[in-house]
C-alpha cells in the first residue's frame, strides 16, 4: 500500500505520517516548509519518521509534478494548507487562496488522472460553521465562516465535493474541531498555554476565556483519517471529526493548573476578530459510516501534551 501524505512536516501530517508507516504502508510526504512557524520544528517532525518506507520530497503543491507524486498511489491524505484564522486577514490572503485553494485544485487535476486511487482525504476545518446556528453541529448546518481563513477551507471542500460528483474523484472531507496533543504547533493555544505553565511565565489568553471549544486529541484525528481512506462512502462526503469535550478556555486552564500544581500566571488580552464564541460537532454520521467515535478525554489529553511539552524543553 502507498500513500501520499501533504503537509507531511506538520502537526497532524506528520502524525498521520507516523501510522501510516506503523501500519506497514509506503509513504510520499510532501511539505514546502514554510516560515510561519519555526522550520526547525517541521525539520524534526520529518526526522522522527525517518523510515526506509518513507519518501519526503521538500516541494510546494503549486510548483510540483504532481502525477509523478501520485504514481501507484492509492491514498492520499491531504493537510497541506496555510493555517491560522488571525493572519488570514488583509494582505496575507493572498497566502490563503493560494495554499488552501489552488494547491488543492491543482492536486484534485492530478488526481481526477490517477488510474490506483481509492481514496483522497481532505483535512477541512470546523471553521467553516463560524458560529453555528445550533449545537452540536451536523454536516448539514449551513456553513458560514467568519474568517478568511475559514472561507478559504470551505472553498476547498466545495472543489472536493465538486470534483467528486463530476469526474468520480473518491474524495472524503474531514472537519476537524480544534486539534491537540503532542507535536501540536507553537502557535496553538494549548502549546503556548502548557509551555507558560512548565516555565512559570504569563500565559496570554484572548478573550475571557468563556469561548467553548469541542477540542480533539490528535491520534483520534488520525485514526479518522485512516478509516476515511479505507472505509467505502460515497465520493464527495464530510464528515465532523470532533472530540466531544465541549469545555471553555477557563476550564481548559483549571484542568491544567491541577496538573502542573501550582498557580497559572495569565494575562487577558482582547478577543481576536475571526474567532468564534463556540464549537461543538454532531459525530453521529462518521460514527455510522465510519465507526468512528473518540476515544481520548480532554483530561487525558491534555496530560499527555503536557509530557510532550516538558520532554521539548529539557
Amino acid at each position: 500500500m502507498k500513500a501520499l501524505v501533504t503537509g507531511a512536516a506538520g502537526f497532524i501530517g506528520s502524525s498521520i505520517v507516523k501510522r501510516l508507516l506503523a501500519d506497514g504502508y509506503q509513504v510520499v510526504g510532501v511539505d514546502s516548509i514554510t516560515d510561519y512557524y519555526d522550520r526547525d520544528l517541521k525539520v524534526a517532525n520529518i526526522k522522527r519518521n525517518e523510515n526506509s518506507g518513507f519518501e519526503f520530497l521538500e516541494r510546494d503543491l503549486n510548483d510540483i509534478d504532481l502525477s509523478a507524486a501520485l504514481d501507484d498511489v492509492q491514498y492520499v491524505f491531504h493537510q497541506a494548507g496555510q493555517p491560522g484564522v488571525r493572519k488570514s486577514w488583509g494582505t496575507d490572503f493572498d497566502i490563503y487562496t493560494r495554499e488552501n485553494v489552488q494547491a488543492t485544485q491543482r492536486l484534485l487535476e492530478a488526481a481526477k488522472g490517477s488510474s490506483t486511487l481509492k481514496r483522497l482525504v481532505y483535512a477541512s476545518s470546523s471553521s467553516v460553521y463560524g458560529n453555528a446556528e445550533r449545537y452540536p453541529t451536523t454536516e448539514i448546518d449551513r456553513p458560514q465562516p467568519v474568517s478568511p481563513y475559514g472561507v478559504t477551507k470551505l472553498a476547498a471542500e466545495h472543489l472536493c465535493s465538486l470534483y467528486a460528483s463530476n469526474f468520480g474523484v473518491p474524495t472524503t472531507s474531514l472537519r476537524y474541531f480544534t486539534v491537540y496533543g503532542p507535536r501540536q504547533r507553537p502557535d496553538m493555544a494549548f502549546t503556548r498555554f502548557l509551555k507558560a505553565a512548565e516555565l512559570g511565565e504569563e500565559l496570554p489568553l484572548y478573550g475571557t476565556g468563556g469561548q467553548i471549544r469541542d477540542f480533539t486529541f490528535i491520534d483520534d484525528v488520525v485514526t479518522a483519517n485512516v478509516l476515511a481512506a479505507t472505509t467505502e462512502t460515497v465520493p464527495g462526503a464530510v464528515y465532523n471529526v470532533a472530540g466531544g469535550s465541549n469545555v471553555s478556555m477557563n476550564d481548559v486552564l483549571d484542568i491544567i493548573e491541577g496538573l502542573v500544581e501550582s498557580p497559572l500566571r495569565v494575562n487577558r488580552t482582547s478577543a481576536v476578530a475571526g474567532d468564534v464564541w463556540r464549537t461543538g460537532g454532531s459525530t453521529e454520521r462518521i460514527a455510522s459510516d465510519l465507526s468512528w467515535s473518540p476515544t481520548v478525554s480532554i483530561e487525558d489529553g491534555i496530560a499527555a501534551q503536557l509530557e510532550w511539552v516538558k520532554s521539548t524543553l529539557r
